[in-house]
């Protein structure tokens, strides 16, 4: 798991025609991991198309659950609205996809939700009979120095522990499929 430095962006500035209505300087956080899934590539994306299957990837204490009507057909501009708590707090999450390149890579952008921004890429290439992955996300929180020291506090750990866990379960879940049938 890598964290690269923060970088300032200052793409949250608000116009209204030639007026600045606001402009706060985001810092953007970002996440990187890289997976090697003793898998082939076409079950591993298939596994990850289906969002019913992000309930298996998510920590049980967020309480996430799934509210648009499953099965979601994914493709670029399916919308996915969530619930789940963070430190118990419920709160309503919205994304949307915006890439998306079956076998290859998708993206999947927050519309609504506890970020100011969350953009997660998630790439996939075969090796030989595995699967090479990576997630990369850019996350920027609300709140300005606030959420900068939110973010110093405890944020970051979450965020880590919420991928560190994603990676223990994206393992179990190629252990599981390649268990004998009984």
């Amino acid at each position: 798991m890598g964290l690269t430095p923060s970088r300032p962006n200052h793409s949250a500035c608000n116009h209204r025609g030639w007026e600045l209505v606001s402009c706060v300087a985001m810092k953007i956080h970002q996440i990187t991991e890289e997976t090697l899934l003793d898998a082939p590539l076409e079950e591993v994306f298939e596994f990850f198309s289906k969002a019913e299957n992000l309930a298996k990837l998510t920590p049980s204490t967020l309480g996430f659950h799934i509210l648009t009507p499953l099965p979601i057909d994914m493709k670029k501009g399916t919308l996915i609205d969530y619930n789940l708590k963070i430190r118990g707090v419920p709160v309503t999450w919205r994304t949307e996809i915006t890439v998306w390149e079956p076998n290859v890579r998708f993206v999947d952008s927050q519309l609504k939700g506890p970020y100011a921004q969350w953009i997660h890429e998630h790439r996939f290439a075969a090796e030989g009979n595995q699967t090479r992955m990576w997630d990369k996300v850019d996350y920027a929180l609300p709140f300005g120095i606030l959420g900068e020291i939110a973010h110093a506090i405890y944020v970051k750990r979450e965020v880590e522990g919420i991928f560190a866990f994603r990676q223990k379960a994206m393992r179990q879940w190629i252990a599981e499929r390649t268990k004998p049938q009984s």
